[in-house]
């Protein structure tokens, strides 16, 4: 005897008549109408998700009778409806909604873009995008670049090719053209830029104070009594480096001290660019005696590394840093620096592209500014001051 389609047992199966020329069977274990065909044969078929296929040969029906089941359509018999559900019920059917979207024209995913998961700061915004998106409908696919332009650029092509209604994106630091945004955005997709921003593109934005941070955290050392204030910044050509390098600027000339080119070093976030400028620094005929540095992890870097050396922070080297996170609080000294609120960002940024996808015919694009705030710590506290 051919054995249940959903219990595999044998004993308690018997024959309930023909439909459509196929054998109709009973499993009164499961209370189940099953036909003997190939397919559902339990040597013949890998596992797999139920489909409506596999719920219309079980009862002996059409799929276009489960579907309309499925559906509440009124063409279908009350009893028969029931019957179809109750089995959907029991083969554990799932509706496939991605199927079910692109009908419709929508998939209700969103696409992200970062340019290092493991960076806190990013993984903090895309739990602020998870948070909304999930609270209003919406599934999120994450890609990272790596801080590639070539990665972003198929990133770009591979979330348009799945589909999403929309795309948040954050640049990666060797991002200099934006032809695969701009022709996204050509298209119609509604496309939303947050923390690395791009001025060519028409595009909404959300951002942080990079400029009143960086100002910000300058003034403070200024305040602190410190003179000789030497910047660690980003690649030289990333939007985010050249505004917090201009509010670096405007902070030395609002307190007329003068700006020592040799006190700036473009980096490319890395730990040995960290090295290099402190050697540079340290063997310039005029050390500066404080450092600002316009990534935190730099600044975390810089302490440790200033520490080896017995140079004794804040007394001696004043360290700030521009962005946060637990270990910035954690080491010895802790470290100034200028909080960015990474979940809000990512709040703000899901809920203004979700809000261009609604009303993409009305909407207009405009610029979030998250406001941070300047957290003091020991390395810029002089025991004197």
């Amino acid at each position: 005897m051919t054995p249940c389609v959903k219990c595999g047992g044998v004993e308690n199966i018997v024959r309930a008549g023909f439909v459509r020329g196929k054998q109709r069977l009973y499993c009164k274990d499961c209370n189940l109408y099953f036909t003997i065909t190939p397919e559902n044969h339990p040597s013949s078929k890998k596992p797999h998700q139920t489909t409506i296929v596999d719920i219309a040969r079980a009862i002996g029906v059409s799929p276009s009778t489960v579907s309309r089941a499925l559906n509440n359509s009124t063409e279908i018999n009350d009893n028969t409806r029931t019957e179809i559900l109750r089995i959907a019920n029991e083969l554990d059917y799932r509706p496939n909604f991605l199927a079910q979207s692109l009908n419709r024209g929508e998939t209700h995913t969103i696409g992200v873009i970062i340019p290092d998961i493991q960076r806190p700061f990013f993984a903090g915004v895309v739990a602020g995008i998870q948070k909304v998106a999930t609270e209003a409908g919406y599934r999120v696919m994450i890609c990272q670049s790596n801080e590639s332009h070539h990665t972003e650029t198929l990133n770009v092509q591979a979330l348009v090719t799945s589909r999403v209604d929309g795309l948040l994106i954050s640049h990666s630091k060797e991002t200099f053209s934006f032809e695969h945004v701009k022709l996204q955005l050509k298209k119609g997709l509604p496309i939303v830029h947050f923390d690395r921003v791009c001025n060519e593109v028409d595009t909404a934005k959300v951002i942080q104070e990079d400029f009143a941070g960086s100002f910000t955290l300058v003034e403070h050392l200024i305040l602190q009594g410190y003179r000789k204030i030497a910047v660690l910044a980003g690649p030289q050509d990333l939007l985010i480096s050249q505004t917090r390098l201009d509010g670096y600027k405007a902070a030395l000339e609002k307190y007329d001290l003068p700006m020592n080119e040799q006190f700036i070093y473009y980096s490319n976030f890395s730990q040995e660019d960290s090295v290099k400028a402190l050697d540079y620094w340290l063997n310039l005929p005029e050390k500066p005696d404080s450092i600002f540095t316009i990534h935190y992890g730099n600044g975390i870097e810089m302490i440790m590394e200033l520490k080896n050396r017995n140079i004794q922070i804040p007394n001696e080297m004043g360290i700030v840093a521009f962005g946060d996170e637990l270990i910035a609080s954690l080491i010895e000294p802790s470290l100034t620096v200028f909080h960015q609120f990474p979940f809000i960002i990512g709040e703000n940024a899901a809920s203004m592209l979700i809000e261009n996808i609604i009303n993409q015919g009305s909407f207009v694009p405009h610029t979030k500014v998250i406001k941070g705030e300047l957290i003091i710590r020991k390395s810029s506290q002089r025991s004197y001051t």
